[in-house]
């Protein structure tokens, strides 16, 4: 019987692998094993910090609408209570349009406080 050296699955296996770490520095994209390894870290990484992103994003939403209601448009109000007044009079806004509306639309935001004063 003849010896095959060669194993076509693990072949395509590494070859995958070995593509996806193309561009990492050294040996991490050129040794498989090395390479296996990192790309299994980054992988996980970029799917955690995919939440991370949206976390932060909606910090600095509410952080903006804050700051804004604070010093520039209402007195003694702060996110929480004008986020409670929204919801009672039913007005559909979410934070991220709240905070594009409080950049870019005055007007807006003077009809916003009619509504809910």
């Amino acid at each position: 019987m003849i010896r095959i050296k060669d194993n076509f699955k693990n072949y395509k296996k590494h070859k995958k692998i070995l593509k996806l770490s193309k561009g990492f520095i050294g040996s991490n994209s050129k040794i498989f094993k090395i390479s296996n390894q990192k790309i299994m870290k980054a992988l996980y990484f970029s799917f955690s910090d995919r939440k991370k992103k949206k976390r932060s994003n909606k910090k600095i939403w509410i952080n903006r609408i804050n700051y804004f209601l604070k010093n520039y448009f209402f007195n003694n109000f702060n996110y929480n209570k004008i986020i409670n007044k929204i919801k009672l009079n039913k007005i559909c806004i979410n934070k991220k349009i709240l905070s594009e509306i409080i950049i870019n639309d005055y007007k807006t935001i003077y009809k916003l406080k009619n509504m809910l004063t």
